[in-house]
């Protein structure tokens, strides 16, 4: 299967640039996975929409202000323009950080940098990342959550053609969100509110949560031809033996798990244990790569956005729906002037 299948136009006018005047307000398709029937709703109408007794998994993972800026040291840089950098990981083995780097080919081993605090940054040599857009950064000191917050800016993704404001710090993020640690936020979720969410359960629909930090498969294109030689990068999970027990409960009973986003469906499936039916616990990391033809063991509906062309994002929802009605889907969201990515509205796939 070759990635330029995944290709679709799309007007720059319908990529969001900013979120709804106020959370919740937005557009959502609804798609009948099985006969790729459209239906055209608003975020209110979830509730009547959604089955009493579906499990719903929401990521509660939170944004760090993980893109950081530096300038370059004993170099005349044009204009003086600092370097961008997005922290991304600690590699405790290594003594650094992973970090994502602009201009990645002129930041070299050994190069160091200041940040605005006056932190130091220093590149150490890592053969893993020769090549790539990655590079390994030793600080001068203990990088927390403290440090990004003085350091760092909203990471908001390259399609928003903007610097982030004050207001981003709240809507590039869940109301739900509790586990810092994503370089993106998982924006299916951020079009809940405490409201919407009250009413679901009043309805006897359950909620659970797992963690998925979201890494750098968001930042990344799918650079192979054929999308079957597509590696993912790692990203850490974390499901609890509480989420777990609803999972299977659910299966159990028959009743239906709705998950909201693409990131909660990769905790899922990647922590779906085949022949022991049942919820792998605890920390660990996944590399899934879910494209048409794979197989999904745990969820049954799923609360998406509008994913960018060529996206493994765009792969994950063909696979789960059927590429054709995703296609076809989409069709209609640029002829109805739905707004796209991440500060977009939102589709409900059941």
């Amino acid at each position: 299967m070759l990635t330029k299948d995944f290709y679709f136009d799309l007007p720059e006018e319908l990529i969001a640039q900013h979120p709804s005047t106020i959370r919740g307000q937005d557009k959502l398709m609804v798609l009948n996975r099985t006969t790729g029937q459209v239906s055209h709703c608003q975020m209110a109408d979830l509730v009547d929409l959604v089955d009493p007794g579906t499990l719903m998994i929401f990521n509660n993972s939170k944004v760090r202000r993980s893109r950081c800026y530096a300038q370059k040291q004993g170099k005349e840089l044009p204009n003086n323009r600092p370097i961008e950098f997005m922290i991304l990981q600690e590699e405790l083995s290594l003594g650094g950080w992973k970090v994502m780097v602009k201009n990645a080919k002129k930041q070299r081993v050994g190069d160091s940098y200041t940040f605005s605090d006056g932190t130091q940054g220093i590149i150490l040599e890592n053969p893993e990342y020769v090549g790539t857009e990655f590079r390994t950064m030793q600080f001068d000191r203990q990088l927390d959550e403290n440090w990004f917050e003085r350091n760092g800016h909203i990471p908001l993704p390259p399609y928003i053609k903007r610097e982030d404001t004050e207001e981003d710090s709240t809507r590039y993020q869940n109301v739900y969100a509790k586990e810092t640690g994503s370089a993106a936020c998982p924006t299916a979720g951020l079009h809940f509110t405490p409201e919407l969410m009250e009413k679901l359960a009043s309805k006897g629909v359950q909620i659970g949560y797992v963690t998925l930090h979201v890494g750098l498969g968001t930042f990344l294109p799918v650079r192979s031809e054929k999308i079957e030689e597509h590696t993912m990068h790692e990203e850490i999970y974390s499901v609890s033996s509480e989420t777990a027990e609803l999972v299977c409960q659910a299966k159990k009973e028959g009743r239906k798990i709705l998950a909201v986003g693409t990131t909660s469906v990769r905790t899922l499936e990647s922590a779906w244990v085949e022949g022991q039916e049942k919820i792998l616990t605890g920390i660990h990391s996944t590399s899934i790569f879910l494209y048409p033809g794979k197989k999904f063991h745990v969820v049954d509906q799923l609360f998406t956005n509008f994913h960018t062309p060529e996206s493994t994002l765009l792969m994950l929802v063909s696979a789960f729906a059927g590429k054709e009605h995703i296609f076809a889907a989409y069709k209609q969201g640029v002829e109805n002037k739905y707004r796209f990515f991440s500060y977009g509205d939102a589709m409900f796939i059941k």
